[in-house]
Parts: C-alpha cells; sequence; structure tokens
C-alpha cells in the first residue's frame, strides 16, 4: 500500500470504519476494484503491521495523552504501576470535562464495565447530569483490579482535576470497594445505593415476590420517617426475617437507601445506576475488546464528541422558539419556560398541572415568614407545610423535593398562584437547570484536534482531485504540478522525522516506561483467583484423561468390531424381525423424548419464576 492509502486507511478506522467498508470506498473512489493496486490482505496486513510497531502499548497511551496535553492545556492525566513496572490504573480528564464538572458536578455517579480493551481491564466511568437531564461524563479511567486502593487513588485524581471540589452526592452500586474509597475521599458527600441493585438483591436473598414487592414500596416511598419504621418492622414481622444477616445490614444502611431517610439530599433524580449502563451502551458502539489502550482513548474519545453533539443539539432546541403552552397557569408556564431548559421545562409543567389539585387550607402569619397548609383536593387525611418569608424570595415545603430535585413542587406553585404571583421567582430556579447555566465557563474553542485534523484532510483531498483533474489534461501543467508537489513531499518528511527524533528524545528524558497491563478478568478483585473445573474424559467421564488415553477405548473398540463381523457372519442366521427391531428403537425414542419433556419442564417452570421475580421487580 502507498502510504497516502495507508494514512487514509488509518484515518477511517479512527473513525470506527470496518475495514471491508474502507476497502469498497477506496475502490469506488479509484473507478473499481480493478484499479486498487492492493488487496484486502494486504490492508490487514498493514494494520497489524502499524500494531507492531508500538512497541509499548502502556508508553504510547501515555506519549497520545502528552500530545494531546499539548493542544489542549487542561487536559489531566496521571497515571500508577505496581512493583514489576506494570500500569495498573490510568486516569485521564479533558478540558472540556472539567468546566462540564465545574457546573454539573454536584452529583457524581460512576460504575465499571468490562471487556472493553484487549487487556479487559474495567473502565471506570464518572459522569453526572447537565442541564438537559443528559449524562454527561466527567472523566475516565483503566485499572487493572478494582481494590480499595485503586478507588482511593482514582477518587484522589479526580478531586486534583477538578480543582478540590468535591461533589455533593454520589451514587454507586454498593461495591464494598467503592463504598470504602467514598468515605476516604468524600466524607462529607451523601452516599446513595442504587435502587435496582437492591430489588436484585432482596430477591435473591429472601426469595419472596411478596417481600420484594413491600421492600420497593418502602425503599421508594414518599414517607415520613416514623412511617417508615413502622412499615419496615411490620414488614420483617410478618415474613420472619428478622434474623437475616441481609436485613440486619439493610436496616443499618437505610441511610443510604430508604427515600424516608434521603429526603432533602440533592440527587437530581438519581434513584439507581441506570444511566451508568446506559453510557455503557453507548461506549460499546465505539470501542472494541480488541483495542489496545491507544485506539480505546481514541475511540473513547469519539463517543464523548458525539455526547457533546447531543448536548450541542439540546441547546439549539431550547434557545430557538418557545413550547406550546398547555395549562391554565399560562403566565408562570411562560416564565418557566424562559428560564428552563426544554427538557426540565417540560418536567415542571408537570408540576402545574398538579398543582391545579391542590388548595391552601390555612395560612398561619409570624413575624418573620407565613406559613401556608396545603391539602389535595378530594383528600383532607394529607397535607404539606409551605413557608414563605415576608419578602416573597424563600419558598420551603415540608416534602422537601425542591432541595431533593432543584424544581419547584406542586405545593409550592400552589402558593404561588394563591398569592398572585405570575412569574417565576429567581430562587426557585436553580442555575444548573437553567439555559445560562454555562454562560461563565464557556469554552471558546469548542472543537478538538482531531476534528480539525479530519477537516483540513478532507479540503486538500478535494482540492486535490480538482488539481488532477485541471492539470492532467496539460504536460507541462502535470509536470509543474509533479515537480512541486514532489518537492513540498520530500521537504515535509525531512521536518516531520527531525520532529520525531526530538519528540523521542524528550520522552526518554521522562525516564517513564510503564510496562503493558496482563490480561484481567471480569469484576475482578484483588487476590480473587478462579477454580477451574477438572477435565474428564468423554467416553468414561472420569476426570485426568482424555478419550484418546482412556483405558476402555480399546476395549469398545474390540466389542464394536466383534460385533460387526457377527452381524455380517450371521446376517442370514439371526432372522431378526425388522418391524420388531424399529418398534424396540422406537421405544427408547420414545422414552427419551418424555425425558427432554420432563426437563423442558421443569426448565419452563424456572424460567416462569425468573420472569415472576423480574415482573416483582
Amino acid at each position: 500500500m502507498a502510504e497516502a492509502d495507508a494514512s487514509q486507511m488509518n484515518n477511517m478506522k479512527d473513525a470506527g470504519i470496518s475495514t471491508p467498508h474502507i476497502y469498497a470506498m477506496l475502490a469506488n473512489q479509484a473507478g473499481g476494484y480493478e484499479n486498487v493496486n492492493y488487496s484486502l490482505r494486504d490492508m490487514y496486513n498493514e494494520i497489524a503491521r502499524r500494531r507492531r510497531h508500538v512497541l509499548g502499548d502502556a508508553r504510547e497511551a501515555l506519549r497520545y495523552l502528552k500530545n494531546q496535553k499539548a493542544e489542549d492545556t487542561n487536559l489531566y492525566y496521571e497515571h500508577i504501576v505496581n512493583a514489576k513496572g506494570v500500569l495498573r490504573a490510568l486516569f485521564w480528564c479533558d478540558g472540556r470535562s472539567q468546566l462540564d464538572y465545574e457546573v454539573f458536578g454536584d452529583v457524581l455517579a460512576f460504575d465499571a464495565t468490562y471487556k472493553k480493551n484487549k487487556y479487559l481491564c474495567p473502565v471506570v466511568v464518572f459522569s453526572g447530569v447537565n442541564r438537559h437531564n443528559q449524562t454527561v461524563v466527567f472523566g475516565s479511567a483503566l485499572v487493572t483490579d478494582e481494590s480499595k486502593e485503586v478507588y482511593v487513588w482514582l477518587l484522589h485524581q479526580l478531586l486534583a482535576a477538578m480543582r478540590g471540589k468535591a461533589p455533593v452526592s454520589v451514587i454507586t452500586d454498593g461495591a464494598p470497594s467503592m463504598r470504602f474509597a467514598i468515605e476516604m475521599v468524600f466524607p462529607n458527600a451523601h452516599h446513595r445505593l442504587c435502587a435496582w441493585h437492591l430489588i436484585r438483591n432482596a430477591t435473591s436473598n429472601i426469595g419472596n415476590p411478596k417481600f420484594t414487592s413491600m421492600f420497593k414500596k418502602g425503599m421508594l416511598g414518599d414517607y415520613e420517617i416514623s412511617v417508615f419504621e413502622q412499615k419496615w418492622f411490620g414488614m420483617v414481622e410478618e415474613f420472619g426475617v428478622a434474623e437475616k444477616n441481609w436485613i440486619i445490614d439493610m436496616y443499618e444502611k437505610r441511610h443510604m437507601w430508604a427515600t424516608a431517610h434521603i429526603r432533602g439530599k440533592f440527587f437530581v433524580g438519581f434513584r439507581t445506576t441506570s444511566r451508568c449502563e446506559g453510557l455503557h451502551s453507548i461506549i460499546a458502539k465505539y470501542v472494541k475488546s480488541q483495542y489496545n489502550l491507544v485506539d480505546f482513548i481514541k475511540h473513547f474519545k469519539r463517543c464523548l464528541t458525539y455526547l457533546r453533539y447531543k448536548e450541542v443539539e439540546a441547546d439549539y432546541v431550547s434557545i430557538s422558539g418557545l413550547p406550546v403552552l398547555k395549562t391554565t397557569l399560562e403566565h408562570l408556564e411562560r416564565s418557566a419556560s424562559n428560564f428552563y431548559t426544554r427538557e426540565i421545562f417540560f418536567i415542571f409543567r408537570g408540576m402545574l398541572v398538579r398543582a391545579a389539585r391542590m388548595k391552601v387550607v390555612q395560612d398561619v402569619a409570624f413575624d418573620s415568614f407565613v406559613l401556608y397548609t396545603i391539602s389535595k383536593y378530594g383528600s383532607l387525611n394529607s397535607s404539606w407545610e409551605v413557608s414563605v418569608d415576608n419578602e416573597r424570595t424563600k419558598f420551603n415545603c415540608s416534602c422537601l423535593r425542591m432541595d431533593s430535585f432543584g424544581i419547584p413542587c406542586e405545593h409550592i406553585v400552589c402558593v404561588l398562584v394563591f398569592l398572585n404571583i405570575l412569574e417565576l421567582p429567581k430562587s426557585l430556579v436553580l442555575t444548573r437547570w437553567s439555559k445560562n447555566a454555562k454562560t461563565s465557563t464557556f469554552d471558546s474553542s469548542g472543537v478538538t484536534w482531531e476534528s480539525i485534523i479530519l477537516s483540513q484532510y478532507g479540503c486538500l483531498m478535494d482540492w486535490c482531485r480538482q488539481l488532477s483533474y485541471v492539470t492532467s489534461r496539460r504536460q507541462e501543467r502535470f509536470h509543474l504540478v509533479r515537480d512541486t508537489v514532489m518537492s513540498l513531499i520530500e521537504d515535509f518528511k525531512i521536518e516531520d522525522e527531525q520532529e520525531k527524533q526530538v519528540g523521542a528524545e524528550a520522552d526518554d528524558s521522562d525516564g517513564i516506561f510503564p510496562k503493558n497491563p496482563q490480561n484481567c478478568r471480569s469484576k475482578c478483585r484483588l487476590g480473587e483467583k478462579v477454580k477451574r473445573k477438572p477435565q474428564q474424559c468423554s467416553i468414561c467421564r472420569m476426570e485426568g484423561h482424555n478419550k484418546k488415553s482412556c483405558p476402555l477405548a480399546k476395549d469398545i473398540q474390540q466389542q464394536t468390531n466383534a460385533t460387526s463381523c457377527g452381524i455380517n457372519r450371521n446376517h442370514v442366521e439371526e432372522g431378526l424381525d425388522a418391524d420388531a427391531e424399529m418398534g424396540f428403537w422406537a421405544s427408547d425414542l420414545e422414552e427419551d423424548y418424555e425425558e427432554q419433556e420432563f426437563w423442558a419442564g421443569d426448565s419452563d417452570a424456572s424460567a416462569d419464576m425468573e420472569l415472576s421475580e423480574e415482573f416483582s421487580m
């Protein structure tokens, strides 16, 4: 392959295009497969040669991040090695992620995904929620084990990259190593456990669908603490599970999962790590299990580019035009549409609809505030209290939803209607949900260096095609362009070689030579060993040998030969009834079929049980 064709192929590989599709595109560009002077196998060989050229994958990954830092001065990366010099963990985040964390870093969620690189190293992604209720990435890391020390190191690196700003709340799946690291690095953060994982654990530990249903209601129900305690002990006594260790452990951790104890803590609607799982599914579209570290980082950056493009689209939708007003509270609805982004406005409009069912039943004036009692239309059993200061700038509700999500609840909206307030007070508009959330931290660059390279490459390709078309018809033009282009190519090659030598000397002067990580296992824990099932013979089902060395193999073969010889010799004398023989084999088949139906029935029953458990969840 020519160097230009190889470069074009590499650029398309970096964009995630498969090799056969690249070959088809280059053949179409050349006017047919017969005009391509290399085969698909040559392309695979070129890709393999490119990978073999990378002697130290970990070292090349650090070099790539170092080159990226020359373009993005705010890019932060750090790594650690073990006693043998093998890469143990690598953390990085670019300047755009740091800007996002500055605005939306109040709530942090992180989880590990697996089998996304050829070393099978777990990938830890730190994420949150932006002003459009979309998932935003704050930082990423590749680790070889998920020990407590590694997670503590990762959180320290995140804290250093974000200039010491710690999150207000953190949500994880409850892994012990993550919990230890959060308590160590973020002692003041509220740590919440994933509700989905807790429901799954309730199903596996108790095994009663009715208990799982009651546990889910108690966990997600918006109760007072006294009501939650009453329901919890009643449920434990009803099912007789008070002595189970899982029940005791869950009650000790109730401040990390029960809504009654979490009310008032800011989690922007986070109850599960489903956003992390959704992010992992998007990442899987951009990275593959055979990627090395450099390829993984490049394609992961492509994934970030896609997520940020979706944010740009949401910005355009929020800025252009106004949504159609649908409620009777037009003034408040129009005011909210001016402040909130489109997605958050749709959530707030639900509060306006529910506010129509509320009414103020009592108001009591105090020295500095007025206390309003709110009840639902047609139901006087439940009530809420909303306090408003005399200047009508501070609103607090007993449901604490404003503190938990940052959007006024229907009870506060009911008081606004009662007081005939036509515009949403600014104290009720959280900055992170507003259209102007990122105005103070706007990044004027907005594009990555790879996008500039690809755009310039496309422009040059188009101009070169036009130049080739114009100059190829005249001999003097052809010679002029040929000499000029060849001269430029030679000059640029010499310049690139000089820059490579200078860069190599600079890398050698750093003295950092980490070794490539060894293959990891999924959900690898420190010190964990996987027991392999011993090999069994396919003939006698005994361990320690195979069918070739089985002592029974020779006897079976001799019996088979003798039987076949006897059948050939005495075929006429035996006079077997073909119908009787077929009936014998048919009876055996019917018995086997009945046995299969028996096991199939058991499997269907177990499958129905699993489905019922999932449905109850």
